[in-house]
């Protein structure tokens, strides 16, 4: 006479060579160790944990949540976000192969129909030299201490404008200002658009403006020593393209003029644009 074995109950329903006196809490049934996952009490089986994960709320990635968060509190999170940005580009320079540099970095010659890839004014200004650590931390701290002024006055998406036009007018400033084979990589036009800007607010608000023209001539002349290989060219394009969409952020500040603002915010990186593609085209041919 055989022996019947033990209660199939006792056994794991998903494998039922392998004995196991653990219920899943959910629908009671046998679950062995490879099958159990743990709950908040007891275990559950894979079947549950499948719908328990199909049906729990879609919640929002930590730093998304965050980042909410202080915005909420009127943190300039843009200044942050485009910090985090050029730092996760700076580290992404590093790894070798990865070619980040090399796709990414201006030249006037990516303004014309011989290497068509315009995109390059905008990306470089988020490159930084791997040679000179302080290029980075100098621009990024700049960056901090203007994005905490500029950002909670004018609001973020004019923040972020005004950085991104001075980014372009800083490459356009290359093209027009330095040879065509010129290669220029840095944050430096964006961070003295904001210069530029401040200075054209601070000037209507009324403001001590001693410190900043100070400031803002020793930032200039270190762009001219010999040797420093800094792109002063770029420095002056920023500084311009920052301080016209100052001026324009001032002139339409009535709610009447949003439209526009709006319609000069777009105009000016296009013109920008096209004085770049037309200067480049040129002075290539003229080669």
């Amino acid at each position: 006479m055989t022996d019947a074995g033990a209660d199939r109950a006792n056994f794991c329903y998903r494998h039922p060579d392998r004995q196991s006196y653990v219920l899943c809490q959910r629908c009671g049934r046998t679950v062995c160790g490879e099958c159990q996952t743990p709950a908040p009490v007891g275990v559950i089986c894979p079947e549950c944990m499948r719908e328990q994960r199909a049906t729990a709320p879609r919640t929002k990635p930590a730093v998304l949540t965050r980042m909410k968060s202080a915005a909420g509190r009127g943190a300039p999170v843009v200044t942050y976000s485009l910090i985090g940005i050029t730092a996760f580009v700076y580290l992404l320079q590093w790894i070798p192969g990865l070619g980040v540099t090399n796709a990414l970095f201006f030249s006037p010659v990516f303004m014309t129909e011989v290497f068509p890839e315009p995109w390059r004014a905008l990306t470089s200004v988020f490159l930084h030299s791997t040679s000179w650590f302080f290029h980075i931390l100098l621009n990024m701290y700049t960056l901090w201490i203007f994005g905490r002024l500029l950002e909670p006055m004018l609001g973020r998406g004019r923040f972020l404008a005004l950085y991104l036009i001075s980014g372009l007018a800083g490459s356009v400033g290359v093209v027009v200002f330095a040879a065509p084979s010129s290669q220029v990589l840095g944050a430096s036009g964006a961070i003295f658009g904001l210069m530029g800007a401040f200075v054209v607010i601070q000037r209507r608000l009324g403001g001590n403006m001693t410190q900043l023209y100070i400031l803002l001539a020793i930032n200039l002349a270190i762009g001219f020593i010999p040797g420093a290989n800094i792109s002063w060219q770029a420095h002056l394009g920023g500084l311009i393209g920052g301080a016209l969409v100052g001026l324009i952020l001032l002139e339409t500040r009535p709610r009447s003029r949003r439209g526009l603002q709006i319609g000069l915010l777009i105009a000016l990186p296009i013109a920008l644009f096209v004085i770049g593609v037309l200067v480049a085209s040129w002075k290539i041919g003229a080669l």
